[in-house]
């Protein structure tokens, strides 16, 4: 199997830690096995072994991670799977007191093919996981 490490260009490849490789190398020998008691989860994998796993692929990066083994991590069974990553360019609200706030517009609809209320001037979390609103404007 060809490392993913491979696609990056050298100047940011040549920064991939050894250990990470080694462990990318070892999750391939040993991927049938690890599908059985696996498949669908994301795991970390460092040392032959299964370090983290859940349904998070955020949790498991965390945790594996903070082991200092520079683990791989997987999704098992959708290893080539793309993940999606969306990019927004936010404009900043400079008037909010004290420092610049990003503010978007932001849909929210009941189901994907529908439309839905628009909420204009959102200030979204940029920093978070995941954005939090006020359950008052979600349920409009």
């Amino acid at each position: 199997m060809k490392s993913l490490s491979d696609a990056l260009p050298p100047e940011i490849a040549q920064h991939i830690h050894p250990a990470w490789r080694q462990n990318e190398t070892a999750y391939w020998a040993n991927r049938d096995t690890l599908l059985t008691s696996y498949r669908d989860q994301w795991i970390g994998f460092a040392n032959g072994r299964v370090i983290a796993a859940g349904t998070s692929a955020v949790d498991v990066l965390h945790t594996a991670q903070a082991t200092g083994l520079h683990p791989f991590v997987t999704c098992v069974g959708h290893e080539q799977e793309p993940c999606r990553i969306r990019r927004v360019v936010f404009a900043y609200d400079a008037t909010y007191p004290q420092e610049a706030l990003p503010v978007t517009t932001v849909e929210f609809r009941p189901h994907v093919a529908t439309p839905g209320v628009v909420l204009d001037r959102v200030i979204p979390d940029t920093g978070a996981d995941a954005s939090a609103l006020p359950w008052s404007d979600c349920v409009q």
